[in-house]
């Protein structure tokens, strides 16, 4: 049984300048989601973290808020949290994969992303894998955005912009208002 392994987990990162992270969760599962979210706050806390906490629909909304976040605030890192306990249908599939595949993209865009969205089989798993005295996956997935927010700024540069810009002493031939007709 998974709970009888040991694991590694890496030494808690320190930082020099404040971290603030948004914690997007999917509440569907009320008491598991509280339990995520109990283990992520206390996991931000100790690193000398805060946090904003929103909540969404479901596991499929969560990389759609933590993309609009990213564009329109000022959060350093990102913890995805939710459930999905397979029932009897394909959905399951679908909620996990594109859930997951949704953050995974984010995250090679370079956001600082945690990724706490369980995907079980039954609710006892849910249950042991959300309790902060247990496996507490809503704190791993806090640890893992603040271990890359840390990354980040190790590697990071000054924010540029980002998009199609063109240089100021660009001027296309023919450009009406340029000294031609236009034509």
């Amino acid at each position: 049984m998974a709970t009888a392994e040991q694991h590694y987990i890496l030494p808690r990162p320190s930082f020099d300048k404040p971290v603030k992270l948004l914690i997007v969760v999917a509440p569907y599962y009320k008491d598991i989601a509280d339990n995520l979210v109990a283990g992520a706050k206390a996991e931000i806390e100790a690193a000398g973290a805060t946090c904003d906490l929103v909540e969404v629909p479901g596991a499929l909304e969560v990389p759609t808020a933590v993309g609009m976040a990213d564009r329109l605030s000022n959060f350093d890192g990102y913890v995805a949290l939710g459930c999905v306990i397979r029932g009897e249908t394909t959905h399951y599939d679908t909620v996990c994969n594109d859930s997951s595949r949704g953050l995974t993209l984010l995250g090679l865009q370079g956001l600082a992303i945690g990724n706490g969205i369980l995907t079980v089989e039954t609710r006892a798993q849910a249950e042991v894998r959300a309790d902060p005295e247990g496996q507490n996956k809503g704190g791993g997935a806090a640890a893992a955005a603040l271990h890359l927010v840390a990354l980040r700024r190790k590697w990071g540069r000054p924010d540029k912009p980002v998009g199609f810009r063109p240089r100021e002493d660009y001027r296309v031939a023919g450009t009406p208002g340029e000294g031609s007709t236009g034509a």
